[in-house]
């Protein structure tokens, strides 16, 4: 039995090490935000330290006044004293308002750096990880958990330092003045350990279950005002309210039993902290009336006592403060540390003076956590567009056309096979050079909360804050250009025309709307390949003659890759290539295909079908 208890104990202590261990390896990987800010942040923390000290001074200074000038009533020595006390407490008090002045900046600078490094590393994630992810939960990560990584940084982590010191000095200061009643006030001092390694075996899981809860919630009210179209549209806003008001419950109660776990070991503490007060004074009453002490150490003794009495009981809420730091962390490089799998060549490649040429050679793809024995969303394809061709690619749905045409522009990257650029492959090349030769525009067309002129320039940012006037001269005509072809010249009577602000994604414009913007943001870059996947679906049909009527202008000079799904658009191209099942099983021109393939036929009337129920009044 003894040896059971005893090997539990020993695993344990062993835990409450890992633990510790974790706690720490987790908060050093702040190292990096940290870097620069360390003179200060040291300084910060020196300066409390200083203080600290200040303050276990002023019952020195006491016990002196109380068995020396009090008891001879010596005016001239006591008013001195008292002006002494006076000058450690102001001491005191501007010692605190610089060391917050000094870890104020450590903590904005840390807050600041994490900030761009998630941005920065969500930006060249690709964009599989993005399909995965909530983005309420991200923003959660960057926005709340970076929060209290500050708080932790400039006032958890600082005070925690101070008070452990302050806690040691003041306790050793407490057997200097009585061995015995420093043993009974530390006796009565040491369960608080047992109750900090229970606090913290359930308060982290609780930080962790909060914090995901939040990301939830922020989810729920990204996803409820996104789609409010939708949910007013279908009578469902008590829908979205319920999910919101469910999930807010699940935050609620264990928020709660945060609080509760806090509040009891705050109470633990505070109990532990009255009874050794009360055995200590006790034991100091007997020792000063049998003439063991002095009065003035007596003073003294709970003097340092009530110095300790703010880092005893501050020790709860500084280790709550940690735990969601750590947690929060842990939360942050959950992000971090997802590999950007879309990466930089080593050496890149210069790309050639370009002529358009866009060569898919054996090309598979099949995203990361597919379930094995699965087979790949792309196999084997191999697709050669020449320059200046256009090339229409058609399928089922489900066929992978959206998929291979996003390979392009190493949105996400093959996993089998290569795509050359010219001869290049394009995995040698920039990713900035890639993506001002290709460029795409989405059958889901994607705005920004900005200008019509901004967001139509968003990929030319040489033309959209020029360095003259003849360059603004250029900018103005490519964007009119642009807009003309795109058929987007209703932006001319929005209330401040092109430079009118539009709504979040666009949203306060029709579909249609937003796909010729779109499209008029790909044109204007002027690529060398414009891959469009499926850009005028929302489209009327007198609008979408008048696109591509435009659109043979710029396609004329221009290698393409288009998506198409409606005949109208697979006229405008040179060839056609069938996708099925992820794989090419034929290209050639309509009337060859028409001839030729049984499933394009299949294909092509599924559309005319669908094209002429859409019709139907």
């Amino acid at each position: 039995m003894t040896s059971t208890a005893s090997s539990k104990s020993a695993a344990s202590s062993a835990d409450a090490a890992n633990r510790r261990l974790r706690t720490l390896s987790t908060l050093l990987r702040l190292r990096p935000y940290v870097k620069g800010a360390y003179p200060r942040l040291a300084f910060g923390i020196f300066i409390a330290i200083i203080g600290a000290f200040v303050s276990l001074t002023i019952p020195v200074v006491i016990s002196w006044i109380v068995d020396g000038p009090l008891t001879t009533n010596d005016l001239a020595q006591i008013f001195p004293a008292v002006g002494l006390v006076a000058a450690l407490g102001v001491l005191e008090a501007l010692l605190v308002w610089l060391r917050r002045w000094l870890v104020l900046q450590p903590g904005t600078h840390l807050d600041g750096g994490m900030r761009k490094g998630i941005h920065n590393h969500l930006q060249q994630l690709p964009v599989a990880f993005h399909d995965k992810w909530q983005s309420g939960q991200l923003l959660s990560r960057a926005m709340s958990d970076i929060n209290t990584v500050r708080r932790w940084l400039s006032f958890g982590f600082v005070m925690l330092t101070v008070n452990v010191i302050t806690i040691v000095v003041g306790f050793t200061m407490l057997f200097f003045w009585n061995p015995l009643m420093g043993a009974v006030f530390t006796a009565c001092s040491l369960p608080m350990l047992f109750f900090g390694i229970r606090f913290d075996l359930r308060y982290k899981r609780l930080s962790r279950a909060s914090q995901d809860l939040s990301g939830d919630v922020a989810t729920s009210v990204e996803e409820s005002v996104h789609g409010i179209r939708v949910l007013k549209a279908f009578g469902r806003s008590s829908f979205a309210l319920d999910g919101f008001a469910s999930r807010a419950r699940r935050l609620r109660d264990t928020e709660t039993r945060k609080g509760a776990a806090a509040g009891n070991f705050t109470l633990s503490l505070t109990t532990l902290e009255a009874l050794a007060y009360a055995l200590a004074l006790l034991v100091g009453i007997y020792l000063v009336s049998n003439g063991t002490i002095t009065v003035g150490v007596l003073f003294a003794f709970f003097t340092t006592a009530a110095v300790l009495r703010w880092p005893l009981d501050s020790i709860g809420f500084l280790l709550q403060l940690t735990i969601d730091a750590r947690t929060a962390i842990h939360r942050f490089f959950e992000v971090m540390d997802e590999p950007v799998r879309v990466d930089e060549a080593a050496v890149p490649v210069e790309l050639p003076a370009t002529s358009g040429s866009l060569v898919f050679e054996n090309v598979s793809f099949g995203f990361a956590d597919t379930p094995a024995g699965t087979p790949p969303l792309l196999h084997e394809v191999n697709l050669d567009v020449r320059p200046g061709e256009t090339m229409a690619l058609v399928g089922l749905t489900g066929s992978g056309k959206t998929t291979l045409t996003a390979l392009a522009t190493r949105l996400y990257d093959v996993t089998g096979g290569r795509i050359l650029l010219d001869g290049v492959d394009i995995r040698d090349a920039r990713l900035a050079d890639l993506r001002t030769r290709i460029a795409m525009a989405f059958e889901d067309a994607t705005l920004f909360s900005m200008s019509v002129r901004e967001n139509v320039l968003l990929g030319r940012p040489d033309l959209a804050s020029p360095a003259n006037d003849e360059e603004g001269a250029v900018a103005e005509a490519l964007l009119a250009q642009a807009l003309e072809i795109a058929q987007a010249d209703f932006v001319y009577s929005l209330p401040d025309g092109i430079d009118t602000k539009i709504g979040e994604e666009g949203l306060s414009l029709s579909g249609g709307q937003r796909q010729r913007l779109a499209l008029a943001r790909a044109i204007v870059m002027q690529p060398a390949v414009l891959v469009l996947d499926d850009p005028l679906s929302a489209l009327d049909v007198t609008t979408e003659q008048q696109v591509e009527v435009a659109l043979r202008r710029v396609l004329a000079s221009t290698t393409a890759l288009v998506v198409a799904h409606r005949p109208s658009t697979v006229m405008l191209a040179d060839r056609v290539a069938v996708l099925h099942e992820g794989r090419i099983a034929a290209v050639g021109t309509h009337a060859e295909l028409l001839k030729d393939s049984a499933l394009y036929r299949h294909i092509v009337s599924s559309e005319n079908d669908e094209r002429d129920g859409r019709d139907l009044p």
